[in-house]
């Protein structure tokens, strides 16, 4: 068994996964914000605490219920290419917005480009944090 030293680069990555975490999650509600500031006719934020609760929950659903729907819905994932992935990515944003109030889409095209533009904000993010 590998012994790591305090300083090592292996044991600084195990001390930055929290704060890996609370910069996503602060991605995540700053996407969700901005999505309600370009796109006001599809995303609707009561406030900037509805908002963080909301990428708590969101970020739950992301790891509790997406990957039982990305399994659910693999033939039809495979069927379209991947494309439906946006779909379920809509289907999760949308439940997270009927669990948490604070945050209110207009329909089902409203939570399909509030998740593409959480997603595209988190992949961009995730290329910094990386």
């Amino acid at each position: 068994m590998a012994r790591v030293e305090p300083h090592s680069e292996r044991a600084w990555r195990g001390g930055t996964t929290l704060i890996n975490l609370l910069l996503r999650l602060l991605v995540s509600a700053g996407a969700v914000w901005l999505a309600q500031i370009i796109f006001p006719q599809f995303v609707e934020v009561v406030g900037i605490g509805d908002v963080l609760i909301f990428a708590v929950v969101l970020g739950i659903l992301n790891a509790l219920v997406r990957p039982i729907l990305l399994l659910l819905t693999c033939p039809i994932n495979f069927l379209t290419l991947g494309l439906f992935v946006f779909i379920v990515n809509a289907v999760v944003f949308w439940l997270a917005t009927w669990l948490w109030p604070g945050v209110a889409v207009a329909g089902f095209l409203g939570a399909l480009v509030g998740s593409l533009f959480v997603t595209v904000c988190s992949t961009v993010a995730n290329l910094f944090l990386e």
